[in-house]
């Protein structure tokens, strides 16, 4: 029998992941990260976060392996919960650097309760050229809004942007249903028109300074919530014009805010929670 493998299972509004240790990780997580992910046959979760603690450095980096095996660069929920996990456990202070395949990310955590933290993040500045997102345009352009796709049987208008993983948005009338995010989801992730493919947004505005946004994850499926998609929706709604560059973003789950001030950076801010602690004993 193999060594446990010590983890921790947390959520950011039911975005739900499996922290692990490096050193307790193989090198190719991808089969094993499957299994864990199964929520029949494992611990369950939307993705695995591989962490990388240097306790004397004071210094903390993700990996970020999706539930069907695939490595992703960043997740703004899973972002969230490592930086709560590791203030809580008492390795980081709460404000702190964490390195992600996207680049470093500042986040900044209030503790609510033994198990459940307030956290401010600094996304970064958004990438909104076709080429940097990726997107198949030609030529380039400075930036992809209201562009048709013909998908599923129908044509849509996508907002696409990045946050340094690929999102597209869907602006409705109406808020998505199930059977809306089961047929577009999967066809939009896998389009051609997104080389990477893409995580997608269906989203509804609500008032000038709100928005209703389902998620569709590249690598997951649907998800209760979704903290780059969150942002990328409201960084997608200003450049539409339809809100205010301060909303609050309606997921399954619950709220996230989300700041993009004209020129900068977007901050996010979001509730956590580390729900147990266990060894995975399975080979």
């Amino acid at each position: 029998m193999s060594a446990p493998v010590p983890f921790a299972k947390a959520h950011g509004l039911g975005n739900d992941f499996i922290l692990v240790d490096e050193g307790h990780a193989p090198r190719d997580a991808s089969a094993w990260a499957r299994r864990l992910c199964d929520r029949h046959l494992g611990i369950g979760g939307d993705g695995v976060l591989i962490y990388r603690l240097k306790t004397e450095a004071r210094t903390l980096g993700m990996r970020l392996v999706n539930a069907d095996g695939t490595d992703a660069e960043i997740s703004g929920n899973g972002l969230r919960c490592l930086a709560g996990y590791a203030v809580g456990k008492g390795w980081m202070p709460p404000r702190h650097v964490v390195q992600t395949a996207a680049g470093p990310r500042d986040v900044e955590v209030e503790v609510l309760a033994e198990n459940r933290f307030r956290v401010a993040t600094d996304l970064g500045a958004p990438i909104l050229e076709s080429g940097a997102i990726p997107v198949a345009l030609a030529p380039p352009a400075a930036r992809v809004v209201d562009h048709p796709l013909d998908v599923a049987g129908q044509r849509v208008r996508v907002t696409a942007t990045s946050l340094g993983n690929p999102h597209c948005a869907v602006f409705l009338d109406r808020v998505a249903d199930d059977a809306m995010i089961a047929t577009l989801g999967p066809a939009l992730e896998s389009h051609p028109f997104f080389p990477r493919k893409t995580n997608v947004e269906l989203v509804t505005v609500t008032a000038r300074d709100a928005l209703r946004a389902r998620f569709w994850e590249r690598g997951v499926g649907p998800t209760r919530a979704s903290g780059t998609g969150a942002a990328s929706a409201a960084v997608a709604a200003v450049l539409k014009g339809l809100t205010g560059r301060r909303v609050h973003v309606e997921c399954d789950g619950g709220t996230l805010e989300v700041e993009w001030p004209e020129g900068g950076r977007v901050r996010q801010v979001g509730e956590v929670e580390v729900l147990f602690e266990g060894e995975w004993l399975s080979a």
